[in-house]
């Protein structure tokens, strides 16, 4: 007797099963139409918009300083009627990119995408893939806005969508370069405010660094992880001699020691210091990534949305780690909370991503984004909603500049 794969279900008492899923209560036909809508859906219109925030205080690193958050919206809309949203945040000193970059990147893209298949990222991203080595924060904003309407068409929150269960976790919030005192009065009330850990930006003078962390630990106490970010600011031996000096400090580790392009001297930093180094300028892409893994130049990444174009390849990065058992950090620019939350998605979404430097709005002057990520007292909670989970507020999108 022959027995079909139905037949073999049921006498096994899978008989659910193999009726469908009908039997367990599932909106099959909504499932199903969801589907089709999904085969047939098409990019009607691409709207782009640029704003600036400026933040409550000059944000400082080694390389360069910032006043405000230079950015650029982008709304890619289907004839299904499904909206997705995507952010850029160029930092020049990091990335090399300004909003005026982007902006012209942006708009020969969006002509790229228009009657095109959304939910065909890998397609449409190796499409306009040359733009990233120019301006990867530009193509980190398209890369959103897909990606926000895949989880919308498939009716889950990214993060779910990609596999991942951690819908809340520990953000660090950092402290940039300003005066010792400064510097520490403010470490010390992101601790009493809750945080249990602090990043610290350093990358001048190696001795003025480790006077400014000996201050900031000892205001903020033993308990409080402290990590640093030199921002490319040191010198191979700079780099050693601060490093052996502030290890007694208890360093959860170190970022971007020297510059990018030495990965010699990342290695050589690594090798004679007993605190764990962080790739960050020196990671933009996967290629990056295995370079960095076979030099044994770090002991761990810093993923950055911008820098390496987006979601897609934030992921390809994060595997790669975890193939060479490497665990990450996601990071962030001067994002809004729009940014942030694809950022965050991608953190919880990986096993091997146990840090996050996700608080780019943290020194913004106004919070134009409705719903998404929410912080209090370090720990980041991620909405339940399909795709990213958030919106930007209409008032604020009826007073930008359109292009």
């Amino acid at each position: 007797m022959s027995l079909t794969r139905k037949g073999f279900l049921k006498m096994l008492g899978f008989g659910a099963l193999a009726a469908g899923t009908k039997a367990y209560g599932l909106p099959s036909k909504a499932l199903e139409d969801a589907r089709a809508a999904a085969k047939k859906i098409k990019i009607t219109d691409v709207e782009i918009y640029l704003f600036d925030l400026p933040l409550t205080s000059p944000f400082r690193i080694a390389i360069g300083e910032m006043t405000a958050a230079n950015d650029l919206l982008v709304r890619v809309k289907t004839d299904q009627g499904i909206v997705g949203l995507g952010e850029a945040c160029p930092f020049p000193p990091i990335t090399g990119e300004t909003q005026a970059t982007n902006a012209a990147a942006a708009s020969a893209i969006r002509g790229m995408l228009i009657g095109k298949d959304p939910l065909a990222i890998d397609d449409l991203l190796r499409l306009i893939g040359p733009i990233v080595h120019s301006n990867p924060s530009a193509v980190a904003a398209f890369d959103m806005a897909l990606h926000d309407i895949l989880g919308k068409v498939a009716g889950l929150p990214l993060f779910r969508l990609f596999g991942g269960t951690k819908g809340t976790f520990e953000t660090d919030i950092t402290t940039s370069i300003d005066t010792l005192e400064k510097m520490t009065a403010e470490a010390k009330g992101y601790a009493d405010r809750g945080y249990k850990t602090l990043k610290v930006k350093v990358g001048l003078d190696p001795d003025e660094d480790f006077a400014r962390i000996e201050a900031i630990r000892q205001a903020v106490g033993p308990k409080v992880a402290l990590r640093i970010d030199a921002n490319q600011g040191w010198t191979v031996p700079q780099a050693i001699y601060a490093l052996r000096k502030m290890a007694p400090l208890n360093i959860q580790f170190c970022e971007q020691p020297v510059r990018a392009a030495d990965v010699a001297g990342l290695r050589a930093v690594r090798t004679q210091v007993p605190v764990a180094i962080m790739a960050d300028e020196a990671l933009f892409g996967p290629s990056q990534a295995i370079d960095l893994i076979r030099a044994e130049a770090c002991d761990t990444f810093n993923i950055k949305l911008m820098k390496a174009g987006g979601i897609l390849n934030s992921l390809r990065i994060a595997h790669i780690a975890d193939a060479a058992n490497m665990r990450c950090m996601v990071g962030c620019m001067l994002e809004t909370r729009l940014a942030l939350t694809a950022a965050a998605h991608v953190v919880a979404s990986q096993a091997n991503i146990i840090y996050a430097d996700l608080d780019g709005n943290s020194e913004h002057v106004a919070d134009p984004i409705v719903d998404g990520m929410t912080v209090k007292a370090g720990t980041l909670t991620l909405p339940e909603k399909p795709g990213l989970g958030c919106d930007v507020d209409p008032a604020f999108v009826k007073k930008l500049k359109k292009i």
